[in-house]
């Protein structure tokens, strides 16, 4: 081939490739950013309207493993058996997703998170059993029982409807019965679109609820040295390491879900909150659970892979005697009350009286947080945020009641 005829092939490429440059450019926006090919395969259809209507999930599913092992949108929003469906632009798809669509791939995570409190004791312990099929009811007693059938929360009732559905709810609904007989959805620890286990390994995300005077977990974490070194350390660890092959090599400083759910170094996944606890710290008086030897020495499996034998026990031993004493401080407190309704001096109307809302709070949030904070290592919520206000509570209800019998006795 001549010179002359490489050079107008050259040429004539040349032209070729800036008239396709200028052609594009001359094309409607909307036309320029269509998806593609590689995100239509890994997001499927959807990915050509969500683009622009609802772009950032579109961003945050294409982060996913759910796009890297080929999930596409319709995967999980067809609709389950029992659910509600719509019509949306040439797809049926189910008008509101629930647990049960994640089951259709992770049955097993499902049926422990079911049977753990997350599910239905979650909701019962605001709302009651009244919203629950007989199915639904049937197999949160089996695994909790007298914890899910049971009358709404009387706080709640009082409250009213709005602040329970806004307060309450917010973090309650993790356990709600859904029509198509599954509890809740995973979406609250994982998100929706980036159904990520990192998300769910973050403190911040148990601390969305876990938190505030009557469960406050995520501050007693972040008090605690296990917190501080996470603080510290956390850029370094490999937060989206396999859950079945985790080491202390992707996480060496322990989160909530480390402790309560991870499979670390060969000890099982579970989906299940409640499996590694041995008392119900959430309690007036906190009881041992039916499973709590087990509980006790599962969670303690976790403990040893940072600390020595003798130290994990000296740990526990000193939480419990931590517990006990709070259980006996609530006793005391809550036969101070029940002396006074014994003398006619509360009325039967539950909360309309400054000596029940006084108890309420000496076991709903005082009395829990010293137990909690000896349990995670919370010296402050040990004491001060404790034993502290639990002193200061019984002697209120004391004065409470000498009033109430000094007003009863005047002629």
């Amino acid at each position: 081939m001549s010179y002359r005829a490489i050079f107008a092939s050259v040429v004539i490429a040349s032209a070729l490739v800036v008239s396709a440059f200028l052609i594009h450019r001359a094309r409607p926006e909307v036309e320029r950013n269509q998806p593609t090919a590689a995100l239509v395969k890994a997001s499927g259809k959807c990915a050509e309207c969500h683009r622009h209507e609802t772009s950032a999930i579109i961003d945050q599913f294409e982060r996913s493993r759910h796009a890297e092992k080929g999930v596409n949108c319709l995967d999980c929003h067809k609709p389950q058996e029992g659910q509600p469906s719509m019509e949306h632009r040439g797809f049926t798809i189910a008008k509101a997703l629930t647990a049960k669509n994640c089951a259709q791939c992770h049955a097993t995570e499902y049926e422990q998170f079911a049977r753990s409190r997350h599910a239905a004791p979650a909701w019962a312990s605001v709302n009651g059993a009244k919203d629950m099929t007989p199915e639904q009811r049937a197999l949160g007693e089996k695994y909790h029982p007298t914890w899910v059938d049971r009358a709404p929360m009387i706080v709640g009732q009082l409250e009213g409807a709005s602040a329970v559905e806004s307060g309450c709810n917010a973090c309650h609904a993790i356990g709600k019965p859904n029509a198509d007989g599954s509890f809740g959805t995973c979406t609250n620890c994982h998100a929706r679109h980036a159904a990520s286990v990192a998300l769910a390994r973050e403190p911040t995300t148990c601390g969305q609820c876990h938190m505030g005077p009557d469960h406050s977990q995520v501050e007693i974490y972040g008090e605690s040295k296990h917190g501080a070194l996470f603080a510290s350390q956390h850029e370094r660890f490999n937060l989206a390491a396999d859950p079945k092959k985790l080491t202390t090599a992707d996480m060496s400083v322990p989160t909530c879900a480390t402790c309560h759910m991870s499979g670390l170094e060969g000890m099982k996944v579970t989906h299940d909150t409640t499996e590694r606890l041995s008392y119900f710290l959430f309690a007036p008086v906190s009881t041992k659970r039916p499973a709590g030897d087990r509980g006790k020495a599962e969670m303690q499996e976790v403990c040893l892979k940072c600390h020595t034998r003798p130290r994990v026990d000296d740990f526990y031993a000193k939480a419990e005697k931590v517990l006990l004493d709070t259980n006996d401080k609530v006793k005391v407190a809550m036969d101070v009350v029940a002396s006074m309704r014994a003398e006619g001096l509360l009325t039967p109307k539950p909360f309309d009286e400054p000596a029940e809302y006084t108890e309420f709070d000496l076991w709903h949030y005082y009395g829990r947080t010293a137990k909690h904070g000896a349990y995670m290592g919370g010296a402050d919520f040990v004491q001060w945020h404790g034993n502290y206000e639990l002193m200061k509570l019984k002697l209120e209800l004391d004065h409470q009641a000498a009033e109430l019998r000094e007003k009863k006795a005047k002629p």
